[in-house]
């Protein structure tokens, strides 16, 4: 048993005490309501050790038909998480609009209109959790009531619940199997292959971009793929974007 292994019982219960922690912080400032998840495209709702849903166990949410954690297509549909998709700083939802600390036209993108009577939710407090490989978590903190105080609640306490959230995602992802290539990282001319790749170059003119065969370009891609254990070529150039070695955005 590897030294990880033995210290997971260990790590289980500080992610019990985290997630109380994490309902605290909502209630402290006002906001009773707390949904998590450490995985936001994991069908699954975010569990314990022992499988029970933190939904059930140490938060609550408002009353719906269907818990909310049971309805996946909420991940794809809900305001504050498509904004936790385009943003990894914390924000806040007045019943109205997605703000933060400053101007962010990533948030003033998302269309909130109708979210209130759809989802109950009048006031809340988001922390996006922007993990490795793509992953990506969030704690949301509301209230079905107006918190008017929540503009000064969102200065005072944002960065303080941001960085609770943070360790609380994290702590969680890594328990329930999150974990880091085992091959080091691509060699530079691997990262350089991968980067065209990425761009949509084939390898003849990757070979004449770099000025090497095409051999040796499927050569650095091979190890590159095995270096992050990945299965193919768009799988190579994914875990590599995800782990940021590559960028798509020119």
């Amino acid at each position: 048993m590897t030294d990880s292994e033995q210290d997971l019982p260990a790590l289980w219960s500080s992610i019990g005490r985290l997630a109380e922690l994490v309902a605290q912080a909502g209630r402290s400032i006002g906001l009773p309501l707390t949904a998590a998840s450490s995985n936001l495209a994991d069908p699954l709702p975010m569990r314990d050790a022992e499988g029970r849903p933190y939904a059930e166990t140490h938060f609550r949410w408002v009353e719906m038909e269907e818990p909310y954690w049971r309805n996946r297509r909420l991940a794809l549909s809900v305001p504050v998480l498509k904004a936790v998709r385009l943003t990894s700083e914390p924000f806040y939802f007045d019943g109205d609009r997605l703000m933060s600390w400053r101007p962010n036209l990533m948030l003033q993108s998302v269309d909130t209109s109708g979210a209130v009577e759809e989802y109950g939710v009048r006031s809340a407090i988001v922390a996006p959790v922007h993990l490795p490989f793509g992953v990506l978590g969030a704690v949301v903190w509301g209230s079905a009531e107006p918190l008017e105080s929540l503009k000064s609640a969102f200065a005072e306490s944002a960065d303080a619940m941001f960085a609770l959230a943070l360790k609380f995602i994290s702590a969680h992802a890594e328990a329930s199997g999150l974990r880091a290539p085992s091959d080091g990282a691509p060699t530079p001319r691997e990262v350089q292959c991968l980067r065209w790749a990425a761009l949509g170059k084939t390898d003849s003119e990757i070979a004449q971009i770099l000025e090497i065969s095409v051999p040796t370009v499927r050569f650095h891609l091979k190890n590159a793929a095995c270096k992050l254990d990945a299965s193919s070529r768009a799988h190579a150039i994914y875990r590599a974007t995800a782990l940021g070695f590559v960028t798509t955005l020119r």
